[in-house]
């Protein structure tokens, strides 16, 4: 039984049809990445399955499947149950999401207090817990400081602490390396597959960087225009890619040092 189970997605906005035909299986402990250039519908797709369409966008055909159960008309109370717990998201740039003017720890605190009846001290303990246990030195001071105190990686840990708080089966990462310089994207790259290997945690990760995705993922879908254009396991769709599109994104992977990593 696969744990996610998209089938046959349209998803519009209005009139326009934005995603068309969507189709992704992912099973426990995957790591599954979705590639392709800005506009092409992959935040939608994640959004979609976790139910958090923007702008009245809505799934207009076929079925979103987690743990065999539809998840399309799912009640509030139940999507409370669900988000965090069960399935969690880390965003582009963490801090970016974080009201500038509340302290990390009483974002984080806010946050284990919805999904837990916990005293504020509890949940003060268990939020220094996961930033050190996400490798940020000192957590309490982490706790008491305001998103632009940190630098970009340390709001993506932070991000990551509080999508992991609550070991969710699956993790959804919407381009969580791109706003990074090269050596951090490294750090956090190896912190989700470290993630993944201590909770068997399942992932979707969006990028339209290919170099992260032939790293990170067991299989890759490409979608372009709203639709996917190919999709496979890894070594199949690097070494065998049937369409110019994915060869075209492949040949822009830029090589380091004259090595090619994909």
């Amino acid at each position: 039984m696969a744990l996610l189970d998209v089938q046959h997605v349209d998803i519009s906005y209005g009139n326009r049809l934005t995603v068309k035909d969507c189709n992704l299986s992912l099973g426990k402990g995957e790591i599954c990445a979705i590639v392709g250039e800005s506009g092409s519908g992959k935040t939608t797709v994640i959004r979609a399955v976790l139910g958090l369409l923007a702008g009245g966008g809505k799934v207009t055909a076929g079925d979103i499947l987690y743990q065999d159960k539809s998840v399309l008309n799912l009640s509030k109370e139940q999507w409370n149950q669900l988000r965090g717990k069960e399935i969690s998201m880390i965003f582009q740039d963490s801090g970016a999401m974080m009201n500038p003017t509340r302290t990390i720890g009483k974002v984080f605190v806010e946050y284990i207090r919805t999904h837990e009846n916990i005293s504020k001290n509890d949940a003060w303990a268990k939020g220094v817990e996961m930033l050190e246990r996400m490798r940020l030195p000192n957590g309490d001071n982490i706790m008491k400081s305001y998103p632009f105190q940190l630098s970009g990686g340390m709001r993506q840990r932070v991000g990551i602490a509080m999508g992991m708080t609550y070991q969710p089966d699956l993790l959804l990462a919407d381009e969580p390396t791109s706003a990074l310089d090269v050596t951090t994207q490294a750090q956090i790259v190896r912190q989700f597959m470290e993630l993944r290997d201590e909770y068997d945690t399942s992932m979707i990760v969006v990028t339209h960087n290919l170099g992260v995705a032939a790293y990170m993922a067991d299989k890759i879908i490409v979608m372009k225009h709203g639709e996917i254009v190919e999709c496979g396991d890894r070594e199949r769709l690097l070494k065998h890619a049937k369409t110019e599109y994915t060869r075209q994104l492949l040949d822009a992977v830029p090589s380091l040092g004259g090595m090619r990593y994909v």
